[in-house]
């Protein structure tokens, strides 16, 4: 399969990556890739564009994915048709520069991928730390959201993209921008004395 090549008898690996293996195939997925989105996705990324009825948002993907503004809550999570208004305030909603988390919807026929923000898991993220990874590093789950003993709490998106925060953030500070406050009180080694990691 692809990244491999026969070596005289034995089967070699031409990229450094992970094996893959369906039935009799062996591929190698190379480490330094661009994400490859799929539908169900939990993705973190960030607005570069707002444009008519829609936010670009990169998400470490070979093009700009969509967000749609029929496709995120609204505030106060009120569920009814955008109007002509709601277009006008996309600013005042998310603005270039913001993170989300989001699922991925669909992905359009030239590769782009639409995001989906409707659930209150999915939304604007702050007060916290981004970290970026190769995205072959983050193994699909069902779950990616994750409140570690420590008090932290850690979005593994499917992009590489990984956002750890406070997970108590106090009420009123959130959408503030900024750091969290009291940093001290986080610590990345919980009291049993695993490291970040053996949570996962």
């Amino acid at each position: 399969g692809h990244g491999t090549y026969m070596d005289e008898s034995a089967l070699t690996a031409s990229v450094s990556g992970v094996v893959e293996q369906v039935n009799k195939l062996i591929s190698v997925k190379p480490i330094k890739t661009r994400y490859n989105g799929e539908i169900g996705d939990v993705v973190v990324g960030r607005i570069t564009e707002v444009q008519q009825k829609r936010w670009k948002v990169d998400t470490n993907s070979r093009l700009d994915s969509v967000l749609l503004l029929s496709s995120v809550n609204l505030p106060g999570g009120e569920l009814r048709k955008r109007s002509a208004e709601d277009e006008q305030m996309m600013r005042n909603y998310l603005q270039e520069g913001d993170l989300i988390s989001a699922e991925v919807q669909k992905i359009f026929d030239e590769g782009s991928l639409s995001l989906y923000t409707r659930s209150l898991r999915y939304g604007k993220l702050s007060q916290g730390v981004l970290v970026k990874v190769f995205p072959s590093l983050v193994k699909r789950r069902k779950n990616h959201f994750y409140n570690l003993p420590c008090g932290a709490s850690v979005i593994l998106g499917n992009n590489g993209f990984i956002w750890i925060s406070s997970a108590n953030t106090v009420e009123g500070e959130e959408g503030s921008g900024g750091f969290t406050q009291n940093l001290e009180e986080v610590s990345l080694l919980p009291s049993s004395g695993k490291t970040l990691l053996d949570s996962f």
